[in-house]
């Protein structure tokens, strides 16, 4: 007879269940996993029968398979041991089928029995709670899969418990969801002197997820700035807490079952790879992009990344979500983030400063910021030259404001976008309007539309230049609590559009 339990594999952010079957028959001792496994699965059968041989559970001297169910699925991971040698104790009548075939198991063993966490409990959680069954995972990922609240979650700490519990001798009580971690912005807006209108700047890209390019000299304050977003940026929703969470658990960044409310902020290096920044490798991982999901990705030394990283990047910021099609994989992961990129005007660095550039001014401007191509910089809302702060100024007092009350307005902003999308779940924020709704949401007065025609015609505005800055002004119109788009919007709006130009 074949004992059956369920586990998880993992698609992207989405987790597939797979039927663990194990059918004890006679015939030549063998002990065989099938359905596709990895060597990770493979080698589960040497890790579950030395477990077992330490809780003083032999093994029948008969022909153990182990099929992984759908077949064709790859399975990859150390986390289908525990679900093996469940199905291997129910099917030798050690455990109550009924108990472990409503069962979702995860979680690696090691030789003395003891559960090892793994990755991916809350993803697996969420699985577990869509077949209605239960979840036994290591007590090491019980608090980060309690925060599915719609099943029970046994976190056992080895598979003595897991005896104990399903036999009713100790039965374990179910996991409670770890903390909510709310981390204290360190870095404030009122440190940066000067630098007003990049500090503006920060404030609309923050209000409506506008993609942000600074450009200055080195020591201007350019990665400073950037270091001091996440303390204008409103905590996560719990929805958007979920969603962020659940591509940690599969990167393993989640401590303790904590869920953080504080908006993720990535800042890869420049030497970083294709795979990396946009997901991939073996598996297919997600990539940085996807690790900043509803959060930000800070680009330093914007024009140093490789040009076929930086390409990469212009299909996920249209369409907020990313598919790494491998030869073995083919995954979709979301990528709706807010980029932040930094770069000096020339390789030198200092092509306004006549006593400090180099040879090549201007030509070596135009072909530094020539790396970043039109149709990327297209796609950046909002572009600000950063300039060099005397060193004069830096002993003066702080005026400007703090974090806390650019944090209010930036909040408050949000909240407006909140109730103007609250009809359409997939939109949170301005830069996600298109459309019939955007024209509905942001079609500027009279005056405003004129000056944006002249705008248009006069610099060449691309139908996305023009859309965007649409979504731009309405967001300065919300940061100054108007309900209709207005021409200083649409102005403003402009001037960040026509900064910075690709190629100059």
């Amino acid at each position: 007879m074949v004992a059956r339990t369920y586990t998880v594999a993992f698609e992207g952010v989405e987790a597939r269940i797979v039927e663990v079957q194990c059918s004890v028959a006679a015939g030549m001792p063998a002990f065989a996993v099938v359905g596709l496994p990895d060597k990770a699965v493979s080698e589960a059968r040497d890790r579950v029968r030395a477990a077992l041989t330490a809780l003083s559970i032999a093994l029948p001297s008969k022909r153990i398979t182990v099929n992984l169910s759908p077949a064709d699925l790859p399975k990859e991971g150390s986390h289908f041991d525990l679900p093996i040698a469940l199905a291997l104790l129910a099917a030798i009548d050690i455990l109550p089928r009924e108990e472990v075939e409503g069962t979702v198991a995860l979680g690696e063993l090691s030789l003395d029995g003891r559960l090892v966490p793994v990755i991916g409990a809350l993803p697996a959680a969420m699985a577990a709670a869509e077949e209605e069954r239960v979840l036994l995972c290591p007590r090491a990922c019980g608090p980060e899969a309690a925060w599915v609240g719609a099943t029970p979650v046994i976190a056992a700490a080895n598979l003595s418990d897991v005896l104990r519990h399903y036999t009713g001798a100790a039965p374990i009580t179910p996991a409670s969801p770890g903390e909510v971690r709310h981390d204290a912005a360190r870095r404030d807006l009122r440190d940066v002197k000067g630098q007003e209108r990049a500090k503006r700047a920060l404030e609309i890209a923050a209000a409506g997820r506008h993609h942000l390019l600074m450009v200055g000299s080195p020591g201007s304050g350019k990665s400073m700035l950037a270091a001091r977003i996440p303390g204008i940026l409103p905590p996560l929703t719990a929805v958007e807490a979920l969603e962020t969470s659940m591509i940690h658990s599969l990167s393993g960044l989640l401590d303790e079952g904590g869920i953080s409310r504080t908006r993720p902020f990535r800042e890869p290096h420049h030497t970083a790879s294709m795979a990396a920044i946009v997901g991939g490798g073996r598996g297919a991982k997600p990539g940085e992009i996807s690790l900043a999901h509803n959060g930000v990705l800070f680009l330093d030394e914007f024009p140093e990344f490789p040009r076929t990283v930086l390409e990469t990047l212009r299909q996920p910021i249209e369409t907020g979500e990313v598919v790494v099609a491998r030869a073995n994989a083919h995954v979709r992961y979301p990528c709706r983030f807010l980029l932040v990129a930094a770069a000096n005007p020339c390789k030198c660095g200092y092509l306004s400063d006549p006593a400090r550039a180099c040879a090549r001014v201007p030509q070596c401007g135009e072909d530094y910021l020539g790396r970043i191509s039109g149709p990327l910089m297209d796609r950046i809302d909002l572009r600000v030259e950063v300039p060099p702060v005397a060193y004069t100024d830096l002993d003066l007092p702080d005026t400007g404001e703090s974090s806390a009350a650019v944090a209010g307005r930036v909040a408050a902003a949000r909240a407006i976008q909140s109730a103007r999308f609250a009809a359409h779940p997939d939109i949170r924020v301005n830069a996600d309007a298109e459309g019939r709704l955007l024209e509905a949401v942001a079609s500027p007065d009279p005056e405003g539309r004129e000056l944006l025609a002249r705008v248009a015609e006069r610099f060449g505005l691309s139908a996305r230049g023009y859309h965007r800055v649409l979504r731009v002004a309405r967001t300065i119109a919300d940061l100054a609590g108007s309900a209709e788009v207005r021409k200083p919007h649409v102005a403003e709006a402009v001037s960040y559009r026509l900064s910075v130009q690709a190629g100059r």
